[in-house]
């Protein structure tokens, strides 16, 4: 299994880091070309509206739809959330639209305002600890999404099929759970396409 970091910014080495640690091939992408052998990816924590920018500038746009069309699945941390959404609150264009939810830009606050959270995440046994930065939230969620965990009654991780997003930054700790998880929907994914 071979699974890709969206490298145009962001907590790139933290995430290879973490799917390493999880007993994967993991890579920094930078090309649209090399999303064809991948089997997942993570679109990291960074800024989303540059992360859009430059997505749009390398071709990624119409990449990263047919690389969802086509069964594999996209894990989004922070930004990378933003950046799956379908709206973003007060702001006009969406990105990928692939995440039938309604998503707020730097909700929790500024860089100061950081902090971490031990969340309990459906699906997982323990809870994980999230590391809050600038993060988003997850205002709404329409049809086919399902909601994986809560942070004072707001949305911060949610799964809808192969796509999964989270407000924080689960690579910037050292229980890489979530990115097991993920790993298991890519498994998931390779058995329904098999």
């Amino acid at each position: 299994m071979k699974v890709g970091v969206l490298a145009l910014q962001g907590a790139v080495a933290e995430h290879i880091r973490s799917l390493q640690a999880v007993g994967v091939e993991a890579v920094a992408v930078k090309r649209v070309e090399q999303l064809d052998e991948l089997d997942g990816l993570i679109i990291p924590g960074g800024e989303s509206t540059t992360i859009g920018k430059l997505m749009r500038k390398y071709g990624f746009m119409d990449a990263l739809a047919q690389f969802h069309e086509a069964g594999k699945p996209l894990f989004g941390t922070c930004a990378g959330l933003i950046v799956l959404a379908d709206q973003i609150e007060g702001q006009e264009e969406a990105h990928l639209k692939l995440m039938n939810m309604k998503v707020a830009r730097n909700a929790f606050g500024r860089q100061r305002e950081s902090f971490e959270a031990v969340l309990p995440v459906k699906g997982i046994e323990e809870p994980i600890t999230g590391v809050f930065i600038r993060a988003p939230l997850i205002k709404a969620v329409g049809e086919g999404v399902d909601v994986l965990s809560e942070f004072k009654g707001e949305i911060v991780t949610a799964r809808q099929g192969t796509l999964l997003a989270c407000s924080f930054h689960p690579e910037l700790t050292d229980d890489v759970r979530l990115h097991a998880y993920f790993v298991d929907m890519i498994k998931e994914a390779q058995a329904l396409r098999a």
